[in-house]
């Protein structure tokens, strides 16, 4: 079943993703209904409940879960997965915590694309604190009236529904509740944010302006949010490093191609030491980067509990993203000019990894604050 999800999602990325990516991230979009179309590619569904929509694999272990992200990563454009499979981290809640009501409601139009939803949990003023967050939901009879802003919402533009966090209770993370939030509700508005990476990616500021949502959109137990939040962000860091890892090894592969086309001095780029030296470099970082992300993935797989590898995934986070930084500049210096003019040329895909290094370093977890989990984990 590996190999045939990984033909799956290879034919989805070159026949429907590759032709158009360099169009949509001019257009700043992607059409409305690329997730039906995933969904009907057999990609979109992928490991969620039959029950409501989901397709095979239908338990997929962490190995279908590598697959799926590496070969995403091989288009390069992190800002199209983001938005188009924003269900892989707005979803989970739902399934967790919902009532079969919520489930019936929202899962089925969600998993076959029909509708959309993002995760609204990052604020202007909380980055990485989430049990800090701001943003309140008081409650008013049979609804709680919301107000807050959250920002960085991939997909948010397009987004039917929002999983919004807000504080119910006291300060911390014992006060945290999550709620179904209709983009439809009054008081609900959206920006649009101008992103140095990811333009296809409609990354947004969400603001709530004294929304009243009703007291059964509520997910799960009041004050009890913090921990479904929380057991989002493993996944959600290992798949980032894989899709990483895989767009550093793109550049290098672009690097090699273009190294053994282009003549300097009468020879071949890649006849010069220097050249190849570069080259090598990359591959030490890549392969290094693989063989620990593999190590960690075959751990999960021989059923330790992903939060018990916490902190190497951490660290594969920031081991991931260092590699994509460091190959997306040697690669930029191997083909010159060449992977600075954006969407086309044999540079296209290194010139668009350099925009979307920083997002990659910050998103899901800084590398600041990675190292420290990380060392908490250690028990240092």
């Amino acid at each position: 079943s590996h190999a045939e999800l990984q033909g799956v999602i290879r034919s989805f990325v070159q026949k429907d993703l590759a032709p158009n990516i360099n169009d949509w991230e001019e257009e700043g979009e992607f059409p409305r209904d690329l997730h039906v179309r995933a969904y009907d590619a057999g990609v979109y569904g992928i490991g969620w409940p039959s029950e409501y929509g989901g397709t095979a694999p239908r338990n997929p272990d962490i190995w279908h879960k590598f697959i799926f992200s590496d070969e995403l990563g091989q288009l390069c454009a992190g800002g199209l997965s983001a938005s188009l499979l924003t269900l892989g981290i707005a979803l989970p809640p739902i399934l967790r915590a919902g009532t079969e009501a919520q489930k019936e409601k929202y899962a089925r139009e969600i998993i076959t694309g029909q509708k959309t939803a993002s995760l609204a949990i990052t604020e202007p003023n909380g980055g990485s604190d989430v049990a800090g967050m701001q943003t309140t939901a008081v409650r008013d009879g049979d609804v709680y009236v919301l107000d807050g802003v959250k920002t960085f919402i991939s997909g948010g533009m397009k987004a039917d529904y929002f999983t919004v966090a807000a504080r119910t209770g006291s300060s911390g993370s014992g006060g945290i509740s999550l709620f179904i939030v209709h983009r439809e509700f009054p008081g609900v508005t959206t920006t649009r944010l101008k992103t140095q990476g990811w333009h296809c990616s409609t990354t947004t500021t969400v603001a709530f302006n004294g929304v009243r949502v009703p007291a059964a959109n509520l997910l799960g137990e009041e004050n009890k949010g913090f921990k479904l939040i929380m057991f989002n962000f493993n996944a959600e860091r290992h798949g980032m490093a894989v899709g990483a890892t895989r767009m550093a090894r793109c550049c290098m592969e672009d690097a090699i191609r273009y190294a053994r086309i282009r003549k300097t001095f009468g020879r071949p780029l890649i006849s010069h030491q220097v050249i190849r030296h570069k080259i090598m470099e990359m591959a030490r970082h890549v392969l290094a980067t693989h063989c620990f992300l593999t190590s960690i993935t075959r751990a999960i797989y021989d059923n330790v509990n992903m939060d018990a590898v916490g902190g190497q995934i951490a660290l594969a986070k920031v081991q991931s993203t260092r590699t994509m930084e460091f190959c997306a500049r040697e690669a930029s210096q191997i083909l010159g000019g060449k992977a600075y003019l954006r969407g086309q040329g044999p540079g296209a895909r290194i010139e668009r990894v350099y925009r979307e290094v920083r997002v990659y370093a910050i998103g899901g977890g800084s590398e600041e604050i990675m190292l420290e989990l990380a060392t908490r984990q250690a028990k240092l």
